[in-house]
């Protein structure tokens, strides 16, 4: 409940007000006083009080929407990787100064009370990082919004390197997290799994559904509330949590079976335990499945019902609120929003159909066939009987339809289907309702509607777009970088802050070289914050005059960080061959998390710390290059990493990475890309130009024609003796361990097909890349013109314009 006697939404702030309210909630909150308290009350007092002024604003804002009428968008997502919200809230309300001044006070160093907070474990990568900027875009933009995902009790996992290998461990993140949380058991719904679908017909005709035998799930909904940057509005993320109505059994537990009588208890609430279980076996399978159906249906629900307790029908639903998908994790919105107007408000099928369609948008975030979900159609069946029966309906009818285009073709409808060959496939239920599917870079959409996406574009292209993603630049820049924005708002004033473009006035400094020196002067704080970090969490002790080579992102095989390394390993060949050989030094640092099943992604983790200790213990090379695996990546490390990095490594395959944010986080902070034609990269290469990019391999188009030829990754190899001499050491002790198994993924179809992100055919492009690279650096003033021309470019890559493209084709709310 919120701290009564304070009008929080209209409150004039200063240090002596911040001081007086961090007492009074402290005392409420602690029975202590301010100065009395521990570390870890002074952090929950704090944001006791900023949750206050956020409910205020939210009440408001939410009053403002009501009296105009305004549209709502509701973005459904498996994830939202909020990282810590303290530091972030305090920025975009503007009251950060007058509360750091006011622990000043006291003897409490605001930075000590940031680093308590843990990073919100409630997502895993790009596609939760990005829902979490759309949601402070948003925000910033006015719009009226509300996220809906799971409040994961465990999130993702938190990373240990043990032995060399990767370790998962509990993320326990509610211990502190939960302070931001506000439930509302009032507001609970029930989901229901399993039973069967009784059918009739009631006296005039009418066909009813109803699911009986079924086994209940209580959702109960918790509210985070999202701020936004200088704006009068505040939104909510609202994270359901897995509650059994059922929490004893008590005959069980009287007879002595304890076991049994928390039984249903568990099977409940492991709904909401943790992030992406495992599901290389059919309970993970189930669970994931359940995990979807239950945040969909609980969100849906509330959107349904609090609609039409507001305007006493569904017909308009389209026009008050839009539904959008993130991924194809939540595509189960298709038939649960087709349940609700059928079986609970008695629409017949096409009202309905004509609703759901104009209701709810769909984004893909992925050309990677084994991430586009398919669920075994006996096992969805069983789980959800009633949303079966509809998509069954559905995959039904859009047969019809499409041997009305494609008559007689029995293999294109049968790739277009919703259900095929035993299978329930996910982004064919979005591609065959929603009125609008986007891609999320120039690159990603124009491969989906030219390939994977093409049968359904060909039928009607008014429903496919593009928005490239954006990142909620003022926590990249200006919250985690601020000795960099505190120097551009000298340089070009402050305007940047509210509108990125205004970042492009930075150009006019282009050769300017106090500026330019200044610029590295920076940096190189940012990299001695860095050294530190990384002294303490790895012992290794790194030059910050060498080149920050940064390659962070999750740990996948079409990301390539196999290729970075063993680029690495022919770079520490060169220099024990030649000792003396002139490149400037260079720190490669890595950092991400490998899914806990995926074998070769942890693999490669393995091989990145034992080139780490082989190279960092070497004193023939060890002044020269440097190799540095962090643990536990996540937001707030991702905060300390990016602004020191000096090279940008987005090196995928060509025509696999969706878009990628990060290239844009590290872009905004004035690292120079080195990647492929690939995502966004091709938009980053058109706003900074060839002079300002390293690019290096095949394009999309050129590996697509490889592959039709034939590619052999042992021919490639032949001849080769640099590359030759890199895959012997894989297979040697030299490193310490043999990785015989990556050498078996590169040469043969062991795991699969042969080098199949093509590593092998690029390696040579990328070396000379990589050379490029140092003879660059050598280079002061031009190195530091491409960093000042990267962040000066990087406007365009804000999410508020990515929501704004959103809101205006999309959602049609503005």
């Amino acid at each position: 409940e919120k701290t009564k006697g304070w009008n929080f939404s209209n409150m004039k702030m200063d240090q002596k007000t911040a001081l007086k309210l961090m007492e009074e909630h402290n005392q409420k909150y602690f029975g202590c006083s301010l100065k009395d308290a521990t570390k870890q009350q002074v952090y929950k007092t704090i944001c006791y009080v900023i949750k206050d002024m956020l409910i205020d604003k939210n009440m408001e804002f939410s009053k403002k929407e009501n009296a105009n009428g305004d549209k709502h968008v509701y973005y459904m997502s498996m994830e939202f990787l909020v990282g810590t919200s303290l530091h972030n809230n305090l920025y975009n309300l503007k009251v950060e100064e007058h509360f750091k001044k006011a622990l000043a006070g006291i003897g409490i160093d605001i930075e000590e009370i940031y680093e308590i907070e843990p990073d919100a474990g409630l997502g895993n990568g790009g596609l939760g990082r990005l829902a979490s900027c759309y949601m402070d875009s948003f925000t910033s933009l006015g719009i009226p919004a509300t996220g809906y995902s799971i409040r994961y009790e465990f999130g993702i996992f938190k990373q240990k390197i043990i032995d060399g290998w990767q370790m998962e461990f509990p993320d326990d993140w509610l211990n502190l997290g939960d302070v931001w949380l506000n439930p509302h058991t009032d507001e609970s719904v029930e989901v229901k799994f399993g039973g069967y679908v009784d059918e009739y017909t009631d006296e005039l005709g009418g066909y009813h559904a109803e699911l009986k035998n079924y086994s209940t799930v209580i959702a109960v909904p918790y509210d985070m509330f999202i701020s936004g940057y200088d704006s009068n509005a505040v939104n909510k993320l609202v994270l359901w949590s897995a509650k059994s109505p059922k929490n004893l059994d008590m005959a069980a537990f009287s007879r002595g079976d304890y076991a049994k009588a928390l039984e249903e208890n568990n099977k409940a609430e492991v709904i909401s335990k943790i992030l992406y279980p495992a599901d290389n076996h059919i309970e993970g399978k189930i669970l994931r499945i359940r995990q979807q159906y239950f945040f969909v249906s609980a969100s849906l629900q509330t959107i349904v019902g609090k609609h039409y307790k507001k305007y006493g029908t569904l017909d308009n639903l389209a026009d008050k609120v839009s539904i959008h998908i993130n991924d194809t994790h939540p595509a189960l919105c298709v038939p649960e929003l087709m349940r609700l107007l059928m079986d609970d408000y008695n629409y017949g099928w096409d009202d309905a159909w004509e609703i759901t369609k104009k209701t709810l948008s769909y984004t893909n975030h992925t050309v990677m066939s084994e991430a586009l979900e398919r669920w075994s159609e006996n096992m969805f069946r069983e789980q959800l009987p009633r949303i079966y029966q509809i998509v069954a309906e559905i995959n039904r009818r859009l047969l019809l339809s499409l041997n009305e285009v494609y008559p007689g073709d029995f293999a294109k409808m049968d790739y277009m289907a919703v259900i095929a060959n035993g299978e329930i496939r996910m982004a064919n239920l979005c591609l065959a309702c929603c009125h609008t599917i986007n891609g999320v870079s120039k690159l990603h959409s124009d491969i989906l509607v030219k390939s994977i996406f093409n049968d359904y574009y060909n039928i009607d292209n008014s429903r496919f777009t593009n928005v490239t993603n954006g990142i909620a630049y003022r926590r990249w820049l200006c919250q985690s970088n601020p000795e960099l924005t505190a120097y551009l708002t000298e340089l070009i004033g402050d305007g940047f802050k509210k509108d990125s473009n205004e970042l492009e006035k930075l150009l006019k400094y282009h050769g300017d070289k106090e500026v330019l020196t200044n610029l590295k002067k920076i940096k190189y704080n940012n990299k001695l914050r860095l050294c530190d970090y990384i002294s303490k969490a790895n012992g290794v002790n790194v030059d910050p005059n060498s080149v920050f080579d940064i390659q962070i992102k999750r740990l996948h095989e079409y990301k390539r960080q196999l290729l970075n390394v063993l680029q690495i390993m022919h770079m520490y060949r060169m220099i024990k061959e030649n000792p003396s050989l002139d490149i400037p030094p260079r720190t490669f640092v890595f950092a991400s998390k490998a899914s806990a099943g995926y074998f070769m992604a942890k693999q490669i983790i393995r091989l990145i710390i034992a080139l780490s200790n082989t190279i960092n213990s070497d004193p023939v090379v060890r002044d020269k290059i440097k190799v540095v695996f962090i643990e536990d990546y996540k937001v707030s490390l991702a905060e300390k990493i990016i602004p020191a990095a000096d090279i940008s490594e987005q090196i995928s395959i060509a025509g696999k990475e969706a878009s990628g944010t990060g290239n844009m986080k590290l872009m905004i902070n004035g690292a120079v890309t080195l990647g492929t034609l690939d995502g966004a990269n091709v938009e980053i290469f058109e706003q900074v130009g060839e002079d300002n990019i390293f690019l290096f391999g095949m394009k999309a188009h050129e590996v697509d024609e490889l592959w039709r030829r034939g590619y052999s990754p042992v021919d490639w190899l032949r001849g080769n003796s640099d590359l030759q001499a890199v895959i012997d050491m894989l297979t040697s002790n030299v490193l310490g361990a043999r990785f015989d198994d990556i050498a078996k993924s590169l040469l043969t179809n062991a795991y699969g097909v042969a080098d199949a992100y093509m590593t092998i055919a690029d390696f040579d492009s990328y070396v000379a890349a990589q050379q490029r690279v140092s003879d660059t650096y050598k280079d002061e003033t031009k190195f530091m013109n491409m960093s000042l021309t990267n962040i000066a470019k990087a406007g365009i890559f804000s999410s508020d314009r990515a929501v704004a493209e959103y809101a205006e084709n999309i959602w049609h709310c503005r």
